[in-house]
């Protein structure tokens, strides 16, 4: 099997190796995946050495007034942007006190879609504490298929982008 073509399992045994042998933890913060993400983090036995939380932050006052999204992204950007997806992974970071941080924030349908963000516009942010030497990536993925396709990729995408990053 080639590094491309692991599977879940596999990417998250991993990913699991690496944060135990380097000693880090994870956060997360979610919106369009609505905790799938912290779902498949939690089917790897052991992961509390090294999974500290996330957050569903569906709502804007959520990514406010919990992961510290300034008002105005969200005003400017919308909450489906690289900026508002930055900063969500900063804020969840610093909030649970963790090395490394995804936040992700999309569009899964089938409604809420426009021209300019269609069904599938997905954000996908890592944020690194200072001391991994590891530089921040926000990528933007546009996806389809059914809403649970969406989530599904989206959360597939998130784990391959962090052992990527990690390795």
């Amino acid at each position: 099997m080639t590094q491309n073509s692991l599977s879940t399992t596999d990417t998250l045994d991993q990913i699991s190796e690496i944060f135990s042998k380097k000693g880090l933890t994870l956060a997360i913060a979610e919106s369009c995946t609505g905790g799938l993400l912290g779902h498949t983090i939690t089917s790897v036995p052991g992961c509390s050495a090294w999974f500290l939380g996330g957050v569903i932050s569906y709502g804007n006052d959520a990514k406010t007034d919990i992961l510290n999204v300034f008002k105005e992204t969200l005003i400017k950007y919308g909450a489906v942007s690289k900026e508002t997806a930055q900063e969500m992974a900063t804020g969840v970071r610093l909030s649970l006190k963790s090395e490394v941080s995804i936040a992700i924030t999309g569009i899964a349908g089938p409604g809420g879609g426009t021209d300019e963000k269609p069904v599938g516009t997905v954000f996908l942010a890592l944020d690194f504490s200072e001391d991994t030497g590891i530089t921040p990536i926000v990528k933007k993925l546009e996806l389809s298929g059914s809403r649970a396709e969406i989530k599904k990729q989206t959360v597939s995408e998130a784990l391959t982008s962090l052992r990527k990053a990690l390795t």
